[in-house]
């Protein structure tokens, strides 16, 4: 029997703090008051006092109600009937389904032992040529998606969980807009992807340590699928909302502050989130795809800041589009060698390209004359931006690299191209 406490010391905002004995940090308790029970997590330690995040806030809790310890962290339910359903960041149904009790397994737990992942060797097929042929995402890999808030980051990660060729999705959703999660739901049902989605999403109106919970509920669900041999893709959306939340916790319970308040375990903490992707040698694997948006459009901010020093690239979803220049996938030379053999060459040839378009814009722009090699690389980037970067663009990567090969035979002579003859032999589209 656990011991109940019945003596607040202090309540600030949704944080209380009691004075007890033999208790963990993470670990779950029961909050009695005259307005019912809540649940409450320990998030931080200092000797026999022990403050907690209570999960529906701290309205209505006085100082005299009790808190009993239930002696384990969040828990959440695993098995195949998670598929298709939505859950709140607590866990419970979003879906008015039922509740899911069997199978309880702890979230938060540690990353994978490295000599259980293997390197990673296979590529995640999307349907978009910006990633498919140009930053391709690679099984096990763990890659941002770097943007400003009003870009169509969460369309991005709709296309994505509906294209994705992997087993299993979960989708994590903080801070959403109620109209983000609803257009989520309808987008993945009419795409017939929702039966293979598993989905914890947190509003902007749900409490602040819910928000923070969705992570992990995420990742340990998609451990359990990935040992049952699956490969699973975790979308979340937004990890600088999961980092605001952070620090409003971090602040209520008076820690110092580190750069522009965020909590000085702000990269611990993102790391033990991204530190999930895995590939097992004889099981399934973990894809993390995170979107953070950027204040100001600063990569400099501490978010992203961080999130660069553990990540493996990333993607900047910048004018609608995924800009050619910014993304980088430091996996993609392990797969794309392997997928066609003309892969790296289109891929290194048509940015080089393109680069030499943007040159050529800043001079039209400031006035020069365009010779003929400016109107070829006009034409080009026009039909580059139309046809590669578009993100309505759905077409497979072999589709990808004809289309390559179709803008350069429409734009340029061989030659021009500085694409190695025996390839141009092989795959020329031109007349």
């Amino acid at each position: 029997m656990k011991k109940i406490y019945s003596k607040i010391e202090s309540i600030v905002g949704n944080v209380i703090t009691v004075r007890a004995q033999d208790v963990s940090y993470g670990d779950l308790a029961m909050v009695e008051s005259a307005f019912g029970v809540s649940l409450a997590e320990v998030n931080r330690l200092e000797g026999d006092m022990v403050a907690l995040q209570v999960f529906s806030g701290g309205r209505g809790i006085s100082t005299g109600d009790s808190v009993q310890f239930l002696g384990h962290p969040m828990e959440v339910s695993f098995s195949e009937n998670l598929l298709g359903r939505v859950f709140t960041g607590s866990g419970k149904p979003r879906d008015k389904g039922p509740e899911l009790h069997e199978n309880l397994i702890e979230i938060g737990g540690p990353s994978v032992n490295p000599a259980v992942r293997i390197i990673p060797r296979n590529m995640i097929r999307t349907g978009i040529p910006m990633i498919d042929l140009f930053n391709t995402l690679v099984v096990s890999q763990k890659l941002p998606i770097f943007s400003i808030s009003g870009e169509p980051y969460n369309e991005l990660l709709a296309r994505i969980a509906m294209q994705a060729e992997v087993d299993v999705i979960i989708l994590g959703g903080m801070g959403l807009k109620y109209d983000d999660y609803l257009y989520f739901k309808d987008t993945l049902e009419r795409g017939g992807s929702l039966s293979k989605t598993v989905m914890f999403i947190h509003t902007a109106a749900d409490p602040t340590v819910e928000c923070l919970m969705v992570p992990d509920l995420s990742l340990a669900v998609a451990e359990q699928f990935a040992l049952q041999n699956k490969n699973v893709l975790v979308l979340l959306t937004d990890m600088t909302s999961f980092s605001d939340s952070l620090k409003e916790i971090a602040i209520s319970q008076d820690q110092v502050p580190s750069n522009r308040g965020y909590p000085g375990d702000l990269y611990s903490q993102l790391a033990a989130r991204y530190e999930k992707a895995v590939d097992f040698e004889t099981a399934g694997s973990i894809t993390i795809l995170a979107v953070t948006t950027m204040p100001g459009d600063d990569v400099t901010h501490p978010v992203p800041d961080n999130t660069g020093y553990i990540t493996e690239g990333q993607y900047y979803l910048k004018g609608g589009r995924i800009e050619p220049f910014g993304s980088l996938s430091r996996l993609k030379q392990q797969v794309n060698g392997d997928t066609r053999k003309d892969h790296r060459a289109i891929m290194d040839g048509m940015i080089k390209l393109y680069s030499y378009y943007k040159d050529t814009l800043e001079k039209k722009s400031m006035g020069f004359m365009m010779s003929a090699w400016d109107e070829k690389l006009l034409k080009y980037g026009a039909r580059f931006e139309k046809d590669m970067m578009d993100l309505s663009v759905n077409i497979p990567l072999e589709r990808a690299l004809d289309l390559g090969w179709e803008i350069l035979a429409d734009c340029f002579t061989p030659e021009e191209t500085g694409l190695r003859t025996e390839l141009v032999q092989e795959f020329w589209k031109g007349k």
